[in-house]
């Protein structure tokens, strides 16, 4: 393979050291992770490149757009010298993201002047917001397309063949891309994402989704059973249900003769297969049902694992955030965890520092709840603010940088010594294990995850890539867990 033309060295690491590659516990990375999608080779006339950024939910969209784009005469390349379209899909929630996207194209642009039949584009949550500035003021892309106008991808290549610049960033209160099946290109052929809704109704004071995603509505039940049938029939052993908010999915047919909420959903899926492991991401604390988890302690192929975003532990601070739940709402449903699946179900979290006016007795409260839940992983960050959103707009972003990250080093600390507690509970135990990959240090030993969505790595032995293993635990870290396969 010829040697890569532009590199991602650019990307800013943290200012706290970097967690390990199979770290559980995540500071301030939000862009941190950018996947290129594979090479296909199938002999089509054009060469897409595509690089996702951000979350899970963009890389299930790269999966829709790569499909789309198949259909339309072209493969996908991982190197960008033998690329016709170079496409960007991007994440808008922390501005670190933004400035990696910037650097990134000014890159892509440099080597365009050197190859000027190149296409460039963004997709995305960036789209709407930058369309001007990335297509007029700036020069950097042909294309802009936002999340719900990837149907459109063909026409706007056309267009720009014919001389003219793209875009469509208009949002829809209907489209799910329900019946496109996505092409799996960055998945291991074990784990796969099943989209379930898109958009998100929730104003987050400090939230750019609803304006870059759009209303929330939610996809056809059916169609994300058949997805899962036939993942199943493909080989696979997990899937994800993505939304940004799962529990507040909800389907009724044309005729109103079927409703399915998310606990009936995620039964559903479970019930295609007791082999098929199921997950899903994100919760939200005011929707989490009791419903739900009891929906999860009947199915032993649902994974014992919830992402729980507290942003704070202060209620005042909650308010302000719009999150529509106080601190003692948060512990409740915290505590019908416990009841309903008891304490070895992991809970993780997101949680910000230094919001707008946040006090530090109130920074102390998101210690006194992270003390109170000790939460099994973390995504950290300190408050940025995001253009458009209502705290950009009506509150002051008052907190002093040095502040934010002092607060946000604490944050990150105490919960380095929840993730290490929490991960030792697992040693002497024995945990069901889906070996996802090979470990990252040695291809003697598999890796792959519990139900508690813990990462475990043991000696393959004669095991494979996508078996059941059961794994004896004998060592923990902060970041993964260490055994051996017993049986």
């Amino acid at each position: 393979m010829a040697q890569p033309l532009i590199t991602l060295d650019f990307l800013d690491t943290p200012t706290l050291p970097a967690p390990s590659p199979d770290a559980v516990t995540h500071a301030d990375t939000p862009s941190g992770e950018v996947r290129v999608n594979p090479a296909t080779r199938t002999g089509r006339a054009r060469k897409l490149y595509l690089e996702s950024y951000g979350c899970q939910m963009n890389f299930s969209d790269s999966e829709i757009v790569s499909s789309i784009l198949f259909d339309e005469g072209f493969d996908t390349t991982d190197s960008l010298d033998q690329a016709d379209l170079v496409l960007l899909n991007t994440c808008s929630i922390r501005e670190k993201a933004e400035q990696t996207v910037r650097m990134r194209l000014s890159q892509i642009n440099s080597y365009k002047k050197r190859r000027p039949g190149m296409l460039v584009g963004v997709l995305g949550c960036m789209a709407e917001r930058l369309k001007s500035k990335f297509l007029e003021e700036e020069k950097l892309v042909d294309l802009v397309v936002g999340p719900d106008a990837y149907r459109d991808l063909p026409q706007l290549i056309r267009q720009i063949d014919g001389g003219q610049k793209a875009v469509n960033v208009l949002l829809s209160r209907e489209e799910t891309y329900a019946d496109i099946t996505p092409v799996r290109l960055n998945s291991n052929g074990i784990t796969a994402f099943i989209s379930i809704m898109r958009g998100c109704d929730n104003m987050c004071s400090f939230c750019v989704v609803p304006f870059t995603r759009g209303r929330e509505r939610s996809r056809d039940a059916h169609s994300i059973v058949r997805e899962a049938r036939d993942l199943v029939a493909a080989g696979y052993k997990e899937v994800t249900l993505l939304g940004q908010n799962v529990d507040s999915y909800k389907w009724a047919s044309e005729d109103g003769t079927e409703q399915v909420n998310f606990a009936q959903l995620l039964e559903q899926v479970a019930l295609v297969s007791p082999q098929l492991r199921v997950r899903f991401s994100t919760s939200h604390p005011k929707d989490i049902t009791d419903e739900v988890l009891h929906t999860m302690a009947r199915h032993e192929n649902i994974c014992k694992y919830i992402h729980l975003p507290a942003q704070s532990g202060n209620s005042r601070v909650l308010a302000l955030m719009n999150r529509t739940y106080d601190r003692p709402w948060y512990e409740e449903r915290v505590q019908a965890i416990r009841r309903i699946l008891g304490d070895d179900c992991a809970i993780s979290t997101d949680m910000i520092s230094g919001f707008c006016s946040e006090t530090e007795e109130e920074h102390q409260d998101t210690l006194s709840l992270m003390e109170l839940v000790r939460y099994d992983m973390a995504f950290m960050f300190f408050y940025s603010e995001r253009p458009g959103t209502l705290a950009a707009r009506k509150l002051e972003d008052d907190v002093p940088l040095e502040v934010k990250k002092r607060r946000l080093a604490e944050v990150i600390a105490l919960q380095k010594d929840h993730s290490r507690e929490r991960n030792a509970r697992a040693v002497g135990q024995v945990h069901r294990v889906l070996a996802e990959n090979f470990s990252k240090r040695s291809d003697e030993h598999l890796s792959g995850r519990n139900s508690q969505n813990q990462v475990i790595i043991f000696p393959k032995k004669h095991y494979k890539k996508g078996d059941y293993v059961d794994v004896l635990v004998n060592e923990s870290t902060t970041n993964t867990l260490l055994g051996e396969a017993i049986g």
